[in-house]
């Protein structure tokens, strides 16, 4: 059965590392629907976060792959586990004369708040799932233009301690 796959990496900061992670999994015809890459607080690995869509057994097989790669430290597939996800949206809109209080209620409502209170280029931060960020921004429509939409791509962390670790 296909599914939607969370998958964390510890990767080596060296130069090329990610695009041999993406070119691995791109190479065998999927697609990467998020992608987010951060150092962690070892300044020579870098945690990806990845979202892709495949059976359990390609998934699995992807996985194994990537740990033949010279720059991966670790890796997990976070799907199903006790993990918890969040996403970042930034979005700025041109707000409807009248509508800031509606909105204001809307971001108490939501854990929004805003970054920049012109008119002309509100812009909100809201930290979420991506399906209650994808509500977020179906609903905030009714309040003005939206003129840009950035979202961060899903980060995620097992409640498990530790999960994923650089074993020394």
């Amino acid at each position: 059965m296909t599914m939607r796959h969370l998958i964390a990496i510890l990767l080596q900061n060296e130069a090329g590392a990610l695009t041999r992670v993406t070119g691995l999994i791109s190479t065998r015809g999927y697609n990467i629907d998020s992608l987010s890459v951060a150092p962690t607080n070892d300044p020579t690995v870098s945690r990806v976060t990845l979202v892709t869509i495949g059976s359990d057994q390609v998934i699995a097989q992807i996985n194994a792959q990537l740990l033949k790669l010279v720059d991966v430290v670790a890796v997990d597939d976070m799907t199903g586990g006790d993990t918890l996800s969040r996403e970042l949206l930034l979005i700025k809109l041109q707000i409807a004369a009248g509508r800031v209080e509606d909105l204001n209620a809307l971001l108490r409502r939501t854990g929004g708040r805003v970054l920049s209170s012109n008119p002309s280029s509100y812009i909100v931060e809201l930290t979420s799932s991506e399906v209650e960020i994808g509500e977020f921004i179906a609903n905030i429509a009714a309040f003005g233009a939206i003129v840009e939409v950035v979202r961060s791509g899903v980060l995620g962390i097992s409640r498990a301690n530790p999960h994923l670790h650089v074993l020394k």
